[in-house]
């Protein structure tokens, strides 16, 4: 497992650099500035949390939200770490939330998902380098469609969510990101639906879906303003991840 403490990076501040890796900084910095590519694709590798993966343009860098409710094993909804058996991660890109659901979930088996082949190649390196083959399983799938079915205890999901007109304003920055990993359609929440439709069948009894969707509450509550969201506490305030029980998820919407 790669992981860094707050300890460890506070001390490394103090360190000092030498002359060739001033000059490997100075080309991360310059290439920063003249290309407008996030620093992620710069060093190959991006953190959630204490975690460190493995990036490059063919994924999102990584940044849920959703990995600080993982931290506390997505408490108190999940009492029991150790009996979630299965797990799906939607929209996986670079295999993070699917790498952090094995590590948090020790006895579960997790699905992660993409519609994309070149981001499950980057997933597949992470979850090699972790050493999780066993136990995580990517699928090229669009959503649901292409996943056999079963039964899950949890089913995440972080799909893309920037609805049309913030797509248009994005920074240069994300621009160099796929296009396919932030999209959402009109108002952010084609995807969303699509997920809200179909998790119930992909759900066992008591089962939970956690989704991701920006600061989109206000859209979705307006959207279906008779499913009783839950709006755990992030660092973003409460109107960036919900939580639904099987039980709220009627058949079709």
């Amino acid at each position: 497992m790669l992981h860094v403490s707050n300890d460890a990076l506070s001390r490394s501040l103090a360190y000092e650099l030498t002359a060739k890796e001033r000059r490997k900084a100075s080309l991360l910095i310059e290439g920063r500035v003249r290309t407008h590519r996030p620093l992620a694709y710069l060093l190959k590798e991006a953190w959630l949390g204490e975690h460190r993966f493995y990036v490059d343009e063919r994924v999102i860098v990584p940044r849920s939200f959703i990995a600080e409710l993982l931290r506390d094993g997505i408490s108190p909804w999940i009492r029991r770490p150790m009996e979630a058996r299965r797990a799906l991660d939607l929209c996986t890109g670079s295999g993070c939330l699917a790498i952090m659901l094995a590590l948090v979930f020790p006895k579960a088996a997790v699905d992660a998902t993409d519609v994309s082949r070149e981001a499950l190649a980057v997933a597949r390196r992470n979850v090699q380098t972790y050493r999780l083959r066993g136990r995580v399983r990517l699928v090229q799938a669009n959503l649901f469609t292409g996943i056999a079915p079963a039964r899950y205890d949890l089913i995440v999901a972080n799909p893309p969510y920037v609805n049309a007109a913030a797509m248009r304003g994005l920074p240069p920055e994300y621009r160099h990101e796929p296009r396919l990993a932030l999209a959402g359609g009109r108002d952010g929440l084609r995807f969303v639906r699509r997920i809200l439709q179909g998790a119930a069948g992909f759900l066992r009894p008591r089962g939970l879906l956690l989704m991701e969707i920006g600061h989109n509450r206000r859209s979705l509550e307006r959207a279906f303003p008779r499913l009783p969201f839950i709006w755990p506490e992030t660092s973003a305030g409460y109107d960036c991840v919900f939580v639904l029980n099987r039980e709220d998820l009627p058949a079709k919407l």
